[in-house]
């Protein structure tokens, strides 16, 4: 059952962001292209945010910063690193906005955008890490490990891992892939609101995406943390209600008001 378990997350982990790719360009008639810039401009964002990630967590085992009270440290780590990848990914997506693609502003561009930023997300950290993982385990559960060349300790770290990871009870990689569909869905609505600072000309919705970038990865994060997997999960599920509102609340501003609309016509 976890085999099948585990190929359908990867069914969904890699077919999922492709076909709504396609939905987009069929249905809205939203080009590839914006897929594809998408895709690249999460991969320019990690470029920044995981040399942060790593000089944070220096500077904070240096001593150099000061660490909070032991009783936060669950919460501060979790908004430390919401907060870095708020401003790492916002940021790349205002700069593509502004300097790459200067004439995507409709919402349903914006919607294509999101989805290769989130897509390639999906794929590579689930999809090809996860399946990479995968081919490990499989190949070391079959492997001696006692002849295979490893130190005593290390071999039995690695039995462990190997033992644990076939023990994963069957929903675990189902909760993969639904998380990953949920957080496309949030990168739907963070690209909608990001176009929202060239639109109304401010820079509010840039910090507002920032803002509810760093909040949906730190209480899910926290969650993690403190009660699970299964719970953070939900919270996922529950702040994807948001996301749902966004959505809504900026296709609800790029349409004509009727009074403008029978003007128009």
């Amino acid at each position: 059952m976890l085999t099948a378990a585990l190929a359908i997350q990867y069914v969904i982990v890699f077919g999922a962001p492709l076909a709504l790719g396609w939905f987009l360009w069929k249905k809205l008639g939203t080009p590839w292209t914006l897929f594809f810039i998408g895709a690249a401009t999460w991969v320019g964002s990690q470029v920044v945010h995981l040399p942060l990630n790593a000089g944070l967590t220096a500077l904070f085992q240096q001593t150099w910063m000061p660490k909070p009270p032991e009783a936060w440290n669950d919460a501060f780590n979790a908004l430390v690193l919401g907060l870095s990848a708020g401003v790492c990914e916002e940021t790349a997506r205002y700069l593509v906005y502004r300097f790459w693609i200067r004439k995507t502003r409709a919402w349903r561009q914006a919607l294509m955008f999101g989805a290769g930023h989130g897509g390639i997300e999906s794929i590579l950290l689930t999809g090809l890490l996860g399946g990479l993982t995968l081919i490990n385990m499989v190949v070391l559960h079959d492997m001696d490990l006692s002849t295979a060349g490893f130190p005593p300790q290390e071999a039995a770290q690695i039995g462990q891992a190997v033992v644990e990871y076939w023990r994963m009870p069957t929903y675990m990689p189902l909760l993969a892939a639904a998380e990953r569909g949920m957080s496309i869905l949030f990168h739907l609505s963070a690209a909608a609101l990001v176009v929202q600072a060239f639109r109304l000309d401010r820079l509010w919705p840039l910090w507002a995406a920032i803002a509810w970038h760093a909040a949906i990865n730190a209480i899910s994060l926290y969650v993690a943390l403190t009660w699970g997997a299964v719970a953070s999960e939900a919270s996922l599920a529950a702040l994807s209600l948001v996301s749902v509102g966004i959505l809504w609340a900026t296709w609800h501003a790029e349409r004509p008001a009727p009074g403008l609309a029978r003007v128009a016509s």
